[in-house]
């Protein structure tokens, strides 16, 4: 497992560093939250991002926040201090632990395997509301190209989805595809949609 840790100082970024290690983990860098450190990480692809912010300014939290969304990995943020605001901005931009005052090697792995299934949980009820919407919006687009069936056919529904579903077997596409398809033609031709 590749862990990027980044760091505003090199020195509170070695306590990590010694926690990952003595936890077995050894492909690890380090990188400083200075200059064009984002489009490093993203060369990197790292499989987990430890952040060390310390005390941050807005603007350093904006930064770090920044390389959340850009990344789309499991990110763990240690923080000195912390805020509603800041505790919000981190779980907005995807961040998997935040964990205010909590920077010693012996709770680096623990922490380290929450963020993991958290972003892994996060993901996968991501995914499933993805695949919701798109089922629901195929849904619709069959219902509309039935209703089209039904009128210009004089089907009812049924007779209109055994239409459609023989088309796209035949035609070796799916229903939802076929459905669209019909819409469209039906809305070239001046019909309804």
């Amino acid at each position: 497992m590749r862990i990027a840790i980044i760091d505003e100082s090199g020195l509170r970024a070695t306590i990590l560093e010694e926690g990952l290690r003595e936890a077995g983990f050894d492909d690890i860098e380090v990188v400083l939250a200075q200059g064009a450190f984002v489009a490093r990480l993203e060369r990197m692809a790292p499989d987990v991002v430890l952040m060390n912010l310390g005390n941050p300014s807005r603007d350093s939290l904006e930064e770090m926040l920044a390389v959340s969304r850009a990344l789309a990995r499991p990110i763990a943020m240690f923080v000195d201090q912390s805020d509603d605001a800041m505790i919000g901005a981190a779980i907005d931009a995807g961040v998997s632990a935040y964990v205010v005052d909590g920077l010693r090697k012996e709770r680096v792995k623990p922490i380290l395997d929450l963020a993991i299934r958290r972003f892994h949980a996060f993901s996968k009820l991501q995914a499933d509301l993805a695949e919701a919407r798109t089922e629901l919006a195929e849904r619709k687009t069959i219902d509309r190209a039935k209703a089209i069936l039904m009128q210009s056919r004089k089907l009812g529904e049924a007779e209109a989805y055994a239409l459609l579903r023989s088309t796209a077997m035949n035609q070796g596409r799916r229903i939802a595809e076929v459905a669209d398809a019909l819409i469209t033609a039906a809305g070239l031709l001046g019909g309804k949609e």
